[in-house]
């Protein structure tokens, strides 16, 4: 139920985008010059000129059929150009969680696993400067100095565009690399506290293997948090593809957001706002039922 009324109340915001907008938004996109019966037939085109009412349920009919509209600039559906940059997308957030995973849980582990150790404090400590540090960073930041570093001063990488497994390391790492630290010390702060249970001093007292001890005992009680804090993260991944794909000039959803922006299409504008809303809920709605398979407990709390 959460779901539908989360995708009602979507539907609803991409809709008042339009109506938001000061003036004639015909004229602001087709700009000044163009002549009072190209202006009236997008007018018609679009249904501005009937009631609200109306052009709600005009809208909310079209979208829920699947009928994004059509570009203003481009006269082209919406939903071509959807599919002309949903995978580009799509496969750059999965590149770059697939990054978040291979760092924040070892780095997470470690951290966890150091508060048993002689040093750990010192250890401790310089995990939590570096990772505070890192996840400060805003990701346009980082990204314009990856450039710089690994394609400007030493190009060693493409530097734009998407090409072949080369072209997704930067803006790989730029997407992930935040979300990575900000997961790795959720991790560490989960683990430390499984570690800190008398059951996992009495494991230690049988002399449990250290591989046993955290895949049987630690992992299953710090995947629930994970998972939770990666699907909100892997949420703001998706949202920060658009910056990403601005700086690598990423042919996905987010180049072709800013650029109907830029030129005030806002069907295309409309629609991928859905789109990327959309995908946020289902991956929402997704973890929840997994979270559910795998701690019912979860499911009475949230």
């Amino acid at each position: 139920m959460r779901f539908v009324i989360s995708l009602w109340a979507l539907v609803t915001l991409t809709f008042l985008m339009v109506q938001l907008v000061p003036g004639d938004p015909v004229r602001a996109a087709l700009g000044m010059s163009a002549t009072q019966e190209d202006v009236q037939r997008m007018r018609d085109q679009l249904h501005l000129d009937d009631p609200l009412p109306a052009q709600y349920w005009h809208y909310l009919k079209s979208t829920l059929s699947g009928d994004l509209g059509e570009s203003i600039m481009r006269q082209i559906p919406v939903s071509q150009i959807v599919d002309g940059g949903l995978w580009n997308t799509v496969s750059l957030v999965l590149a770059a969680f697939v990054v978040v995973v291979i760092v924040a849980i070892p780095l997470g582990g470690l951290g966890a696993a150091a508060s048993r150790w002689r040093r750990g404090r010192a250890v401790d400590v310089a995990f939590t400067g570096a990772t505070t540090i890192g996840a400060s960073l805003p990701e346009i930041v980082l990204g314009v100095g990856l450039v710089y570093v690994f394609a400007v001063s030493n190009p060693w990488l493409p530097i734009a565009g998407k090409g072949g497994l080369e072209s997704y390391i930067l803006p790989a790492v730029s997407l992930s690399l935040v979300p990575a630290l900000t997961l790795a010390r959720v991790l560490r702060s989960e683990g430390r506290a499984v570690l800190s249970q008398e059951y996992i001093r009495t494991a230690l007292a049988k002399r449990l293997s250290g591989p046993r001890l955290h895949g049987r005992h630690v992992l299953p009680n710090v995947m629930p948090a994970g998972l939770t804090v990666g699907a909100l993260l892997l949420g703001g991944m998706l949202a920060g593809t658009v910056l990403i794909e601005t700086v690598y000039s990423w042919p996905g959803l987010g180049t072709a957001f800013v650029q109907g922006i830029q030129d005030k299409d806002y069907p295309v504008v409309q629609g991928i706002a859905l789109i990327y809303g959309s995908m946020v809920l289902l991956l929402n709605l997704g973890i929840d039922l997994l979270l559910a398979v795998i701690d019912p407990r979860t499911s009475n709390h949230r």
